[in-house]
């Protein structure tokens, strides 16, 4: 059965009811479509896989999605019924980025949807608004580049204009293109092999991965790190019941590479799950020393245990704590503090697109003040001497740059070179203690780290 036909399973109707759930604005678009798939884990692996696609690629696509309809609906897109709109959203998607899906299929799919779920005097409007687009869709006018280039790149990778100038004042509009462009692009899996691997097990491993249909590539930076197309779900792939490797980004394995952790360190993480850092610092303890990985709920520190248990690392204390409340049996305990603190996210949009339509100028500004009160509560747990490891999952100065300048200026610590633990690429972020990756720009997600010393 082709996709042109998969109504007879509703999954089209799958798709619309999602889009409305989201509309709501209480669920993340992944964790949503991961609920709806196990829901219906019966149905065929294409049909599935047509579920996830329209529902991520309308949300990916919709302010270029809506910019179509503008100019095909004599109704305002804001002034349509909610069920209509988000109809007519998911079918627009497929008519422009699912060419292999006959027009006529998608149009009469729609009309069907709209007439089933009791809208049958809005059919008309629906079947005309599609059928104009899908004949219309080689000319339609997009915002002129050489006019407005925030409007250009707002539209052609949907991204609120906010962002777009957020991104060139910050990076500059060459950088910001990249960023935008990185965003769109199917994401591999980024994980880590466990370091305590031979060469023949890592060997067997990568093999076992490519029978299994993987496209297996290395991270240029990282030897440990690889990345992989195509896997049907990470728990099924060789190694994972075993403890052999964890998901986790590149970016992210950088701050442990370059906290410097030596054997008998005690390492406190106070943001840590689902516990990639914390994890890959208690590899770098080799069995000695100790990790003390904390998160605010039992939900939390137990994503931490379950992977703790699967890879079989003894050398974890998990606590569940505040990390705004102080925990006085850990002040003066730590030689390396990794906070990885809340964040607006910017970094990880293309894994969770929804971030870009829920963040706002506001809340970058209210989340400053979080990082603060949790900045200064856990850095009395460092001792003289010890290390910082401050990160996020974003792009964003006033969270990053100002945020390391701030804590050095009113604690008394200094940025430490990284130079001897990170790639000859960041050679020059490096030195002065503080890097900001960028998705497109470099291999990684949008992320910061900056590695500060207490004087």
């Amino acid at each position: 059965m082709g996709e042109g036909n998969v109504t007879e399973i509703n999954v089209r109707e799958v798709v619309l009811d999602i889009l409305l759930e989201l509309a709501k604005g209480e669920e993340y678009s992944n964790v949503l479509i991961a609920g709806v798939l196990d829901k219906y884990d019966y149905l065929e692996g294409r049909e599935k896989a047509f579920i996830k696609r329209v529902c991520e690629g309308t949300i990916e696509r919709r302010i270029q999605i809506d910019f179509v309809l503008g100019q095909y609906s004599k109704t305002p897109v804001t002034k349509m019924k909610p069920l209509i709109r988000e109809l007519l959203r998911m079918s627009v998607y497929q008519l422009l980025f699912m060419e292999h899906i006959p027009p006529a299929a998608v149009c009469n799919e729609a009309v069907k949807l709209a007439k089933k779920r009791r809208f049958s005097q809005l059919q008309g409007f629906v079947n005309g608004v599609l059928r104009n687009i899908a004949r219309g869709k080689e000319s339609i006018v997009w915002p002129d580049r050489e006019k407005d280039q925030g409007a250009y790149l707002s539209v052609r990778y949907s991204m609120p204009l906010w962002l777009v100038e957020h991104f060139t004042d910050a990076y500059g509009p060459e950088a910001c293109e990249k960023i935008l462009q990185a965003f769109l692009k199917r994401k591999a899996v980024c994980v880590r092999l466990d370091e305590g691997l031979t060469d023949g097990e890592r060997e067997a491993l990568l093999h076992a991965w490519e029978r299994q249909g993987a496209a297996v590539s290395g991270h240029p930076w990282l030897p440990y790190a690889f990345y992989l197309q195509g896997a049907a779900g990470v728990r099924h792939l060789a190694g994972y019941e075993e403890g052999r490797f964890a998901v986790q980004d590149a970016s992210s394995m950088l701050v442990v590479e370059a906290a410097g952790i030596r054997p008998e360190d005690t390492v406190v993480d106070v943001c840590a799950a689902p516990g990639g850092k914390a994890l890959h610092a208690a590899g770098k303890l080799g069995g000695t020393g100790q990790v003390i990985a904390c998160d605010v709920s039992r939900y939390k520190t137990d994503k931490i245990e379950k992977n703790r248990a699967r890879m079989g690392i003894q050398n974890v204390d998990i606590r569940v704590r505040d990390a705004r409340v102080r925990d006085q049996s850990l002040v003066g305990q730590a030689d390396v503090l990794l906070a990885d603190v809340p964040c607006s996210g910017l970094g990880v949009i293309g894994h969770k697109q929804d971030i870009k339509y829920r963040v706002t100028k506001e809340s970058l500004t209210q989340i400053v003040s979080l990082q603060k009160e949790i900045i200064t509560n856990v850095i009395e747990y460092i001792k003289q001497g010890g290390i910082l490891m401050y990160s996020t999952c974003t792009m964003n100065p006033s969270e990053n740059e100002k945020m390391a300048e701030w804590i050095c200026d009113t604690f008394a610590f200094e940025p430490v070179d990284m130079t001897q633990e990170l790639p000859e690429a960041l050679k020059e972020q490096a030195e002065r203690g503080m890097v900001q990756l960028l998705p497109g720009v470099h291999e990684t997600d949008g992320f910061f780290f900056a590695k500060l010393r207490k004087k």
